[in-house]
């Protein structure tokens, strides 16, 4: 339950103003709330979270808990780094009306973004990566959720604030947890 817990929340936190809720935000503000964009973007989030807790599945079998940790302390590194260096896109200025190159797209920032990389960290670390893939995922679904109901916050000034916060935050957890292991 931990590891849902922790995924749910840290996804949630990160995920605000991520590149994947602007661009669902940004087609919504051009084209409207258009529920099959909403079922697009969540299949997104379904199965590129399905796809980090399936990677994390065959990592926590061939990993050693020492290994765990240190895996979980550089994906952490990394997931601050992409949300403090990765700023979410201009919006295209005519989008296409294609929901599969929205999902193309979507499934593209999704897989290499701080939440995927947040839950493939917990549920690493914690050794459960099913009910961290059903927290992240859960989360992420909510974020892009938010993207497509309220498209005018996502660009808002607290929000850029919000994320380099969590960045900042990711990073030096990700750096004290891995020196902790390696000096300890």
């Amino acid at each position: 339950m931990s590891a849902f817990l922790f995924a749910f929340l840290a996804v949630l936190v990160c995920g605000i103003g991520a590149r994947d809720q602007s661009l669902v935000a940004g087609v919504t503000r051009v084209q409207g709330q258009r529920p099959l964009l909403l079922l697009t973007a969540l299949a997104a989030a379904a199965a590129t979270t399905a796809f980090a807790g399936w990677a994390a599945t065959r990592l926590v079998a061939d990993m050693v808990p020492a290994a765990r940790i240190l895996f979980a302390a550089m994906a952490l590194v990394l997931a601050g780094l992409e949300i403090l260096v990765l700023r979410a896109p201009r919006q295209p200025e005519e989008p296409t009306g294609s929901l599969f190159a929205a999902f193309v797209v979507l499934a593209a920032q999704q897989i290499t973004d701080g939440a995927r990389f947040l839950i493939l960290a917990i549920a690493v670390a914690t050794a459960m990566p099913l009910t961290a893939a059903l927290g992240g995922g859960m989360a992420s679904m909510a974020m892009v959720s938010a993207g497509w109901l309220r498209p005018d916050l996502v660009a808002a000034r607290p929000v850029r604030l919000v994320r380099r916060l969590a960045g900042t935050v990711l990073v030096l957890i990700g750096l004290w947890l891995g020196l902790a292991q390696l000096i300890g």
